[in-house]
């Protein structure tokens, strides 16, 4: 749980009156509704930041490089509450009084589908090429089944091309390598904030890239917005600040369905995104590990390989994995697929270090290909079991008067916790963070995601029965023992809407 400081802009956007948007809907029928009660004399929110991932590093080990350093230094300071947790995690029958884990993204609801899958006959074969070093870009029978698996569940106009995929061992061996062979040293990618924090160390440790953060608002401010809305606006702001910084921007990030935030980008948008980074030049990096984990029917995930022309396909990368959207988080296979051969050759050279072994590489092209079972079986329980998931956490949270964001896809739910927190600082955040795990439930706080508005919580729901209701009710113990603030003190009140998603 990182919650390292980091170099943040002086320009500043302002918040409009609440008169004009007091009571108005979110966009798209979502039914987020929101109160802007900001106080005139509130500091409004910063729209950009240029990370600097080693602000506070200070301990260096005579045993280590310094970049070695560094590298420990990362996992010294971001590991706090899961170090914590796995020495006390909990078990139903061997430690029950154990921290129950609603921090970790991780789909824990179809193990019993997948141990069946993966322990039929099909998925045992064993032969001497398998054994043996394979084309470091993937067995060509798996690049071949991941082009036809994407061209499928992607929508593609026309089919996907096995030259144009690439084979590592899970999404941040992903965003290591395209980070490194995209840019120079010091150089950065744009990201909205609030992101999946790691992606910071992803982009870091190798490629000492870092990472421009594109502030999000919770504030809606008017009929066609939703909380914590990316636009091609907000962008170019933070594009202009890097550049006014004297930071080299290579590149934008965009995670579809997003992490924390469970948002989906409509096609228009991903459309006017692109545009954007063709204007200036810029990759774009296309996350979509949760692609198959949208729940809610109507929310109409589309791929960005849907769409019919990329506006820039020599510098568009799209990501998959089988770890969020197969509940394979243990087994690490994610893939590339790129037209920029440049691009997937130097990729490839780095799976030397991130490549999975040929049995591995089997047992993924058997499973990707058996449309029957992922169609029939897996997907529609595996969907069924999410929204009943979601739909638990979700009207906890109602009977505790807790507002929250929620799209219909992804693991998780974004908490707005503000209201718990003494003064809006981060510090308080952290505390409360704190006060969860000592009741042994383990969130995830918003610091550690880049959000710029203290006491958002992600909290995930993609897990059996038992440990969901446990883990609430210790959520429950920690916020009725918590004094809540004055109710205008926080600067905009979200409520999910009690109905279904429209």
């Amino acid at each position: 749980m990182s919650t390292l400081p980091q170099k943040e802009s002086r320009m500043t956007t302002a918040c409009p009156g609440s008169d004009s948007i007091q009571g108005l809907p979110g966009n798209k029928g979502d039914g987020l509704e929101r109160e802007c009660s900001r106080k005139p004399d509130q500091k409004p929110l910063k729209f950009y930041g240029v990370g600097d991932p080693t602000a506070m590093f200070c301990s260096s080990s005579p045993y280590l490089s310094s970049r070695g350093s560094v590298i420990k230094w990362f996992w010294d300071s971001a590991e706090e509450g899961y170090m914590t947790y796995h020495m006390d995690e909990y078990d139903e029958d061997k430690n029950p009084s154990g921290i129950i884990n609603l921090g970790t993204s991780e789909n824990k609801l179809c193990f019993d589908l997948l141990s069946r899958r993966l322990s039929q006959s099909d998925m045992l074969q064993v032969e001497p090429s398998l054994l043996q070093y394979p084309d470091w870009r993937g067995h060509l029978f798996l690049r071949e089944e991941v082009a036809r698996f994407l061209s499928f569940y992607c929508r593609s106009p026309a089919p996907l091309k096995p030259e144009n995929v690439v084979v590592l061992n899970g999404s941040a061996s992903l965003f290591s390598a395209l980070a490194t062979v995209l840019c120079e040293a010091e150089e950065a990618f744009l990201i909205p904030a609030p992101y999946y924090g790691a992606i910071t160390q992803h982009v870091y440790l190798y490629g000492n890239v870092r990472l421009v953060y594109v502030y999000l608002d919770s504030e809606v401010t008017g009929l066609e917005t939703r909380p914590f809305q990316l636009t091609v606006e907000k962008l170019e702001m933070a594009l202009q600040g890097a550049n006014s910084e004297g930071v080299k921007v290579k590149g934008l990030i965009l995670i579809n369905p997003q992490n924390p935030l469970g948002d989906v980008y409509s096609p228009a948008e991903l459309q006017e995104y692109l545009e954007f980074a063709k204007r200036h030049e810029l990759h774009v990096m296309v996350d979509e590990v949760y692609m198959l984990s949208v729940f809610e029917e109507s929310v109409g995930y589309r791929s960005v390989l849907s769409l019919e022309r990329l506006p820039d396909p020599q510098r568009t990368h799209v990501m998959w994995a089988t770890s969020k959207d197969f509940g394979m988080s243990g087994l690490r296979f994610g893939t590339l697929y790129t037209e920029n051969q440049d691009v997937a050759t130097a990729v490839t050279s780095l799976c030397r270090y991130h490549g999975l072994s040929g049995l591995t590489q089997y047992q993924m092209a058997q499973l990707l290909r058996d449309r029957d079972w992922i169609n029939q079986v897996y997907l529609p329980e595996n969907h069924a079991r999410l929204k009943a998931a979601h739909t638990y956490v979700s009207e906890d949270l109602r009977a505790l008067g807790i507002p929250f964001v929620s799209r219909g896809a992804g693991f998780f739910i974004w908490v707005d916790l503000r209201k718990y927190l003494p003064e809006a600082t981060f510090e308080e955040e952290v505390l409360l963070w704190r006060r969860f795990l000592e009741n042994k439930v383990l969130l995830s706080f918003g610091k550690a995601f880049e959000c710029k508005e203290p006491g958002w919580f992600r909290l995930v729901f993609s897990d059996k029965t038992h440990r969901l209701r446990l883990g609430m009710q210790r959520v429950r113990q920690v916020l009725e023992g918590q004094p809540q603030v004055a109710e205008d003190a926080p600067p905009c009140q979200i409520q999910e809407p009690r109905g279904p998603h429209k």
